[in-house]
């Protein structure tokens, strides 16, 4: 009957139990600190997934969707009852009425996590199509998380899309979506925090109180087009929560020390007709200006052929000798990330073979589906093909890697795939490629570290890897970045909110495009503020397209070279610090820039000050005009030193410290 289910007991295994009403199964894991609730329509429909990896691997046709494979398993004891049933799990008293499978966790302050009254689940289509989970919602409750999402760090009052967009110029106060698809987040309310892990690639929407029913109690509610829902409740602190949802997805990846240091990026030079000798240059202007760089991330414009960017291509014209060039580049200490693209253009001269070989995106005929692209029309690589996956590292191996390219850029990879049509291989399940959009990216990601770890991984250590897209699980394979944001001061302070808001979703090493990527070229003022917010941050690169302006490069403004040059020795001086914080972040599963709240939890949520690593406590100013910071020193630890040096000051004293745009930045090392 719809609107009235009435489960029963169908299977109890003792680490997990079922129930069953009118052909709907409610399956309930009871792994060490999370409780696993899946609501089973269509078994043969569940796919797999590639976000979560208990043991830090997953297989690239992805892992069973309820395995228990590498989790601890608990066996609690379930007092079942007429029309209730209950059990102790995570330190929370659990009540599950039997009539819709209404849960109620509780703690010794009330009421932790709910389900919405009436009915909260889409049992028989009667919420509409897909699932729909509704839970109950408090007032002035506090949401963290959601990839990298717009606003304010706390995300309470919004509405999101779940899904990604190449959104080039974004606007970091309210654009959405944006390049991450990451269904986690964490509600803290008047009796705790929990998380709310949905272990899903499908489109859809979340909400956080924009939306209102007089018929219901105030709710959050989230939607999205797979009919089965697998969802991990992660009880804890923000910060017990996080590091438990890292774990959950499988770590961290490695980065190597020389990622920490400058890279720079900019479209200019590689869309030269020169591109060899601009970037030869790159390496001439930091020697002059005695600018210590680590690496340079190589735009899309060596693959360019007439003005179409054919990945793995290499333009001869304007680079004639790969190769030398590379060997170039590391005869003076740095790295080169060729940015690599996953849509071939049917101009693409590998176009005719990789659509006969049925490795594109297609529809039913095997027609390759075919998508607007970078000035053309493209198709996107399969890559739960498994031919399609081998072709993609053989073509890494053969045209970057022989020529001593061993870091990758896994660029524009949102798949901007909308069509009912359009069909994925599905390692031999075939699926709609809807359904599964941003997984592409991450197998795109783990298929371009497999090819550089196959073939130099046991010679020179760990690839460098980032993606732009990201799903949960990425972390382990790649790392990312904000996306091409746009240049102003209001979008300086909301890509800090952003960062913030992406640490709390469990990433590690990120960072924006210092400068911003799109608009106009950064005022002097700008300029110097995102460059000493940044050096704070884990990615420290400076990257632009502004066409008819001057890129944005350490010496885009010649006259404050010795200011900037400050900034820049400042930053090699944390290169240390930041790496062996790197590898502590990795060891706990935790994120290596921070809100300040998840140490002290009074804390400002919105405060411009983060915790960079576990000792420093970074300062920024991210409004115009401003000549000084003003920051009330945080009271998790006995004391702190401005800029590591002079007086022992206490915590809980508000300070305010006197910093121009030319001065170093403001930051206190905890003692």
């Amino acid at each position: 009957m719809k609107f009235r289910h009435a489960f029963e007991l169908k299977e109890n295994g003792g680490y997990y139990v079922e129930y069953e009403a009118d052909g709907v199964i409610m399956r309930l894991d009871f792994l060490k600190d999370i409780l696993r609730i899946s609501l089973i329509k269509d078994k043969e429909g569940l796919l797999p997934t590639w976000s979560v990896a208990p043991n830090g691997a997953c297989p690239r046709e992805g892992r069973a969707r309820i395995s228990v494979d590498g989790f601890p398993l608990e066996f609690p004891w379930i007092k079942e009852q007429a029309d209730t049933l209950s059990f102790e799990h995570c330190g929370l008293h659990f009540q599950i009425e039997k009539m819709n499978f209404r849960i109620t966790a509780r703690n010794d302050k009330g009421i932790l996590y709910q389900d919405r009254n009436g009915l909260a689940y889409n049992f028989a289509g009667e919420l509409g199509d897909g699932t729909v989970h509704f839970t109950r919602r408090e007032e002035d409750q506090k949401i963290y998380g959601l990839g990298d999402k717009s606003g304010h760090v706390n995300k309470n009052g919004r509405s999101f899309d779940l899904g990604t967009g190449d959104a080039m110029g974004f606007k970091a106060e309210y654009s959405d979506p944006l390049y991450k698809h990451v269904p986690f987040y964490i509600c803290e309310n008047s009796a705790g925090s929990y998380g709310l892990f949905y272990d899903t690639c499908s489109n859809g929407r979340i909400n956080f109180g924009q939306e209102h029913d007089n018929y219901f109690e105030p709710f959050n509610s989230i939607r999205y087009e797979e009919e089965n829902m697998i969802l991990y409740l992660i009880p804890g602190t923000p910060s017990e929560i996080i590091s438990r949802f890292i774990w959950l997805c499988g770590g961290i990846a490695p980065v190597p020390k020389w990622a920490f240091s400058y890279c720079g990026s900019t479209m200019e030079y590689t869309d030269a007709d020169n591109a060899d000798e601009q970037l030869r240059g790159f390496i001439a202007q930091c020697e002059a200006h005695h600018i210590h760089a680590g690496g340079f991330y190589l735009s899309s414009g060596y693959t360019q052929i007439g003005d179409k960017r054919c990945v793995f291509h290499w333009n001869r014209d304007k680079i004639p000798s790969p190769k030398d060039l590379a060997d170039h580049f590391r005869s003076h200490g740095l790295e080169i990330m060729p940015n690599i693209k996953p849509a071939f253009l049917r101009e693409h001269p590998l176009y005719e073979h990789i659509a006969q070989e049925g490795w594109f995106l297609h529809y039913a005929d095997g027609t390759p589906a075919v998508f607007p692209f970078w000035g053309g029309f493209a198709s996107y690589l399969d890559f739960t093909n498994p031919g399609a996956y081998d072709f993609w590292k053989e073509c890494i191996q053969e045209n970057l890697l022989k020529f001593g390219y061993r870091n990758l850029w896994n660029d524009n990879n949102e798949y901007d795939v909308w069509d009912e049509d359009v069909l994925a291989h599905g390692f031999g399940t075939p699926v709609k490629a809807r359904r599964i959009r941003p997984l592409f990216s991450y197998l795109m990601s783990k298929a371009s570290r497999e090819a550089c770890m196959e073939v130099v991984g046991l010679q020179y250590g760990d690839p460098m890897m980032i993606s732009r897209c990201a799903i949960a699980g990425t972390q382990r394979e790649a790392t990312t970045w904000t996306g091409d944001n746009y240049t102003s001061f209001r979008d300086l302070r909301f890509n800090h909110y952003q960062a913030m808001t992406m640490s709390l979703s469990g990433f590690c090493y990120f960072g924006q495009d210092i400068g911003g990527f799109s608009g106009p070229s950064p005022s002097r003022e700008l300029f110097m503020r995102w460059l000493q917010y940044a050096l704070f941050t884990p990615r420290f690169v400076l990257h632009s397209w502004k066409p008819g302006e001057p890129s944005t490069m350490p010496w885009l403004y010649e006259d404050l070279m010795d200011a900037i040059r400050r900034l820049f020795d400042l930053r090699e001086q944390f290169v240390p610090y930041l790496y062996e914080q790197m590898q502590q972040c990795i060891k706990e599963n935790r994120p290596l820039i921070t809100p300040v709240f998840l140490k002290q939890p009074d804390y400002d949520r919105e405060a411009d000050c983060y915790m960079c690593g576990e000792r420093i406590l970074a300062c920024p100013v991210f409004d115009e005009g401003k000549d000084s910071v003003t920051v009330t020193l945080p009271t998790f630890v006995s004391g702190w030193k401005l800029r590591g040096k002079g007086d022992i000051i206490k915590g809980g004293i508000e300070l305010t410290v006197p910093c121009t745009p030319t001065d170093l930045p403001v930051w206190f090392e905890t003692v």
